[in-house]
Order: structure tokens, then C-alpha cells, then sequence
């Protein structure tokens, strides 16, 4: 099968939630994919209630899963966080891909979701030169880091 070429940055649809055009960062040093929620409840049929929403998603969306699993993920600098993961197809350049992805607050970040190696594996190439990132988004989220790192010094 043939590789297909992204960027850092690419749009991609969500259908089981109703998305099209989700900004998305491209992460190849992430082994999982992970989406942007704000809460995520557990009924007593099994099931979890999930509410999906950023500043950079056009509206919140809640959709309720027959099936999760809870898992422990850890950040590159070691910290450990137990998160639900879903299973969600993902369309990135034309082609689906059914994929696990982790629940967790992207608020802070400039993208909702993640797309990680688990999405990548053997279908696409990524060059940082090509995409569509959020180029003044990032600018800005970079600007205040770096004005809280001098804050704290």
C-alpha cells in the first residue's frame, strides 16, 4: 500500500462525532492519538458519556461510547495520567483509519486532537514542510510560555 504524504498539521474528520476540519497536529513521537474533552462520565449501563469541546473545535459535541478501556499514559517527562481511550475512525487525506484514541484536556494546546503513531503506521510519510498548521496560533501559544518561563526565573 502506498504511503500518503502529510504535513505537522492536517485537517481531519471525526464522522462518529459529527467533525469535519479538526485542526490536528501530527505527533510522530506519540505512540497514541488523543482527542480534546472536557468531561467524561461513566453510566451505570457500561457506557461513557463524553463531552468533546476546545476553543478551537466550532462546538462542543457529547457522544456516548458502548466501549472504553482505562489506561496509564505517560508524558515524555515521566509523568503518569490514567485516561479513558476510545475507539474512533479517523479520515486524514482521504483515508480512514480506525484507531484508539486517549481522552484528555487539550484545552491549552493549540490543536483538539493528536494524531499519533498508532494512526501512522504504515500509511503515511510526514513532512513538516507541507500541512495546514496554525502558524499564529502557535506563535502565540509559544509567546506565553515563553513569558510564564520568565515569570517563574
Amino acid at each position: 500500500m502506498d504511503k500518503t504524504l502529510i504535513g505537522r498539521a492536517e485537517k481531519v474528520g471525526l464522522a462518529q462525532l459529527g467533525l469535519s476540519d479538526v485542526n490536528a497536529r501530527i505527533d510522530t513521537g506519540a505512540k497514541r492519538s488523543a482527542i480534546s474533552t472536557t468531561s467524561a462520565k461513566e453510566g451505570k449501563d457500561g457506557s461513557l458519556t463524553v463531552v468533546f469541546a476546545h476553543p478551537n473545535l466550532p462546538s462542543a459535541v457529547t457522544h456516548t461510547f458502548a466501549t472504553f478501556e482505562r489506561i496509564n499514559v505517560a508524558s515524555s517527562n515521566g509523568h503518569v495520567e490514567e485516561r479513558y481511550m476510545v475507539r474512533l475512525s479517523v479520515e486524514l487525506k482521504g483515508r480512514i483509519v480506525r484507531a484508539r484514541f486517549t481522552l484528555t484536556d487539550r484545552s491549552s494546546q493549540v490543536y483538539p486532537v493528536l494524531i499519533g503513531r498508532n494512526v501512522l503506521r504504515r500509511k503515511y510519510v510526514v513532512d513538516v514542510e507541507h500541512g495546514e498548521a496554525l502558524e499564529n496560533a502557535e506563535q502565540v501559544r509559544t509567546q506565553q510560555l515563553q513569558s510564564n518561563l520568565k515569570k517563574e526565573a
